[in-house]
């Protein structure tokens, strides 16, 4: 968890600064070498060491790949990738149980985990850097070439790249002189400072639902393997959300009211000694649907901050997300084992808090990505219900 906290610190930055592909290859080495070291080398303090450098490493794949996969889709297709990418998450988790199971020593766990990840290295070269990240660096040689490989690839940089970008791409050419305005001007924007205060808690609570009920999965009374693997098959119905066209705000509201109703009805079912078959399943119920709420957020951050600023704000957001994994992991458990009350209750009332948090943000689904703070403006602004003229009426 440290080295999660620690990669959402720097991760933005550098990719900000260096491109996100050069840091996603350097990434999956350093974490495909991080997974063999334990099973040569398995020293305790070094462990540690490798585990903290796996988290660094983890967390800056996520930031590049979600970011990378959602600037190469089309505005109308954005959805699939933050969707597709948490199933293949579903899968492995339900991997991991049988691998588990059928690895008698740790050591041969690590070196099952950590082969795969060697054997697809040369895959990860074919991987292209953000179009728009590339405009805005002046790297236009890059986006002639990828242009050059095939007409469709050709095709898709053209719709990408759209004619909303020609006040950006007139940027580019002819920079304004004197200094470039800092980060720090774009960041204390009004407009992006709310998004990120409400992106930011809506990540700080899915990290406590869903790694709250994610290590304690073996506190409902089922075999730990078994719930393991139930607890992966749980999250797989995610990729069915971009089938249900409503948009990034009302289905983020109500993943997290599902979220919390069902946490809050699995505490109320385990206080009076229910089946522990129901209460485990009402919790990945809520686990389903707080994952759903993370991968909508995640997408829901690429679209709501400017392109000078995305990855800094993603960062920040993924900052949060990560703080709120190590408080999760300082709960300590009730004496029986069972999951605390309190944990239950931040678990419960946190996502409907931040339901209610999403009618302060527009909606963004098919619509380009903002580049600047002035497109963040024009982007359509949430309607808030009248109260005043509703009493009225009455």
């Amino acid at each position: 968890m440290v080295g999660l906290l620690l990669g959402s610190l720097v991760g933005g930055a550098i990719s900000d600064r260096y491109g996100k592909r050069p840091v996603l290859l350097v990434c999956v080495c350093v974490h495909a070498v991080c997974g063999i070291v334990p099973a040569v080398l398995p020293q305790p303090i070094l462990f540690l060491f490798i585990r903290c450098l796996t988290g660094v490493c983890c967390c800056c794949i996520n930031i590049c790949s979600f970011s990378l996969a959602v600037e190469w889709t089309p505005p109308a297709a954005r959805l699939w990738p933050p969707a597709f990418l948490p199933f293949c998450f579903s899968l492995g988790t339900m991997a991991g149980a049988p691998l588990a199971w059928l690895s008698p020593t740790w050591r041969q766990l690590h070196l099952s985990l950590a082969l795969p990840q060697l054997i697809c290295l040369p895959l990860y070269i074919a991987i292209p850097e953000s179009p728009r990240w590339l405009l805005l660096k002046r790297r236009r040689d890059v986006l002639e070439r990828y242009q050059s490989n095939s007409p469709a690839d050709k095709q898709c940089l053209d719709l990408l790249l759209d004619s909303t970008w020609s006040d950006l791409q007139k940027a580019s050419e002819d920079p304004p002189e004197g200094h470039a305005l800092s980060d720090i001007i774009y960041l204390r924007h009004p407009t992006v400072l709310l998004r990120l205060f409400i992106m930011s808690y809506l990540s700080a609570v899915t990290a406590l639902t869903y790694f709250g009920i994610c290590m304690n999965i073996g506190s409902f009374g089922v075999g730990v393997y078994s719930a393991q693997f139930f607890s992966g098959l749980s999250e797989a119905p995610c990729l069915l959300v971009p089938l249900v066209n409503l948009g990034r705000r009302p289905i983020s509201m109500l993943a997290l009211f599902l979220s919390g109703s069902a946490c809050f009805l699995s505490l109320l079912l385990s206080r009076y000694n229910y089946e522990p078959v129901l209460v485990m399943s009402l919790a990945l119920l809520g686990k389903l649907c707080i994952l759903a709420a993370n991968f909508i957020s995640v997408l829901y951050s690429i679209e709501l901050f400017p392109t000078v600023v995305r990855q800094r704000c993603v960062s920040l957001v993924n900052l949060c997300f990560r703080i709120g994994c190590l408080v999760n992991s300082l709960v300590p458990p009730t004496p029986n084992g069972a999951i605390s009350l309190a944990a239950m209750v931040a678990y419960s009332s946190g996502p409907i808090i931040g339901c209610w948090l999403c009618l302060l943000l527009p909606e963004t689904s098919g619509i380009s990505l903002p580049d600047t703070v002035e497109d963040c403006d024009r982007q359509p602004k949430p309607r808030l219900p009248n109260i005043g003229a509703v009493w009225r009426t009455r």
